[in-house]
């Protein structure tokens, strides 16, 4: 069988190129006779794959020397309590709920202190980026949290929102690495490399080295210190190793593709063929505002729930694959990560234009 099209949020497509060369090397990484599945994470060839990928990395997003780069376990959503746990000081942060994961963000830090939520797009599902220019921050805020790209709705951070000199942290794990980032505008960024990185099971933060201390709230395990992993250099207990190793791979794909600009460059042009279309079509519509759409994650719907479920079923039998909306919205979702390759959306454009000619009342 052929590749399909995959359109899934995460686990999403990874670079057919990247595929091939894990698969060449995976009974014999570079003449060590062994997968790097079953390497020692304590060996030089591992140590070798995790140096390569933080440099790779760094370069990239041009990461300033003073913050550290951490390959971690449990996804974004251990960093909810992560982060809270390491950086409420005063035990005070604020948040702007602009989705689902910044939204369980918000419920998990409560846990830990008090915890305003200083804007949200809840009052039309989400559908915008609230204005951020002048929001009541907290004057004793610990930190100010954004969830910059939110998968499941569709919108994306243009303008990172004014923290009046409070520490920004941001969840980027579906627009990671899709385009040039200031890493000097945040304090910390993270996100779970399942979308447009690498295989599930590693999540990557960096974060600036005056945020890592030993004054984290009483009680925090020692797994849960960033302190122990930067000291570590990512290595304090056995690594998500093959997935820091794809992950090195991708780095490097896009280094040779000309790095973050032109990914840039290209996921705004496969974008505006998906949303050109949206906004001429009959049948179909985007559903975020022009001005917060996301270059990674496009909803659509046809306004008929049987519709949709139509196109759905016709669509996979198309070849292209998880297409259906997040359950907690419905719809429809094309999530057209870097390793979306253009020939993907207009094969996606072409069978949506054909489904309206056929359907359209």
């Amino acid at each position: 069988m052929s590749r399909v099209y995959n359109f899934s949020a995460g686990p999403a497509v990874l670079p057919e190129e990247v595929l091939k060369e894990a698969a060449d090397e995976m009974l014999d990484y570079q003449g060590t006779g062994m997968s790097v599945m079953e390497m020692s994470h304590r060996s030089k060839a591992f140590e070798t794959i995790i140096n390569e990928a933080e440099a790779d990395l760094r370069e990239l997003m041009n990461i300033p020397d003073n913050y550290k780069v951490l390959f971690l376990q449990g996804g974004a959503h251990l960093q909810f309590s992560m982060i809270p746990m390491n950086l409420m000081k005063n035990k005070v942060a604020d948040y702007v709920i602009t989705g689902q994961w910044a939204k369980k963000a918000y419920q998990e830090a409560q846990k830990y202190g008090e915890v305003h939520a200083v804007a949200s797009s809840a009052d039309k599902t989400f559908s915008y980026i609230p204005d951020c220019s002048d929001l009541p921050i907290s004057d004793n805020a610990d930190y100010v949290y954004i969830c910059e790209n939110n998968t499941i709705y569709g919108t994306k951070f243009k303008t990172l929102p004014d923290t009046k000199g409070k520490t920004l942290v941001a969840d980027v794990s579906s627009c990671f690495l899709s385009e040039p980032v200031d890493v000097t505008k945040y304090g910390l960024i993270y996100g779970g490399v399942q979308k447009n990185i690498g295989p599930a099971g590693v999540v990557i933060v960096i974060i600036r080295e005056d945020l890592i201390t030993e004054d984290v709230l009483p009680g925090t395990p020692t797994m849960m210190q960033y302190k122990t992993h930067a000291d570590a250099k990512s290595l304090y207990n056995t690594p998500p190793a093959y997935g820091i190793y794809i992950c090195g791979k991708v780095f490097k794909w896009l280094k040779k593709r000309g790095g973050l600009q032109a990914m840039k460059e290209y996921n705004e042009k496969k974008a505006k063929i998906l949303y050109d279309f949206l906004d001429t079509s009959k049948l179909f519509k985007g559903t975020v505002a022009k001005e917060d759409r996301s270059l990674m994650n496009v909803p659509f719907v046809t306004g008929d729930d049987e519709l949709d479920a139509k196109f759905i079923k016709e669509s996979k039998a198309a070849g292209f694959e998880n297409l259906k909306g997040h359950r907690s919205v419905g719809g429809m979702r094309a999530s057209i990560y870097n390793a979306m390759p253009i020939e993907g959306v207009e094969a996606l454009v072409a069978f949506m234009k054909k489904f309206e000619a056929e359907n359209a009342k």
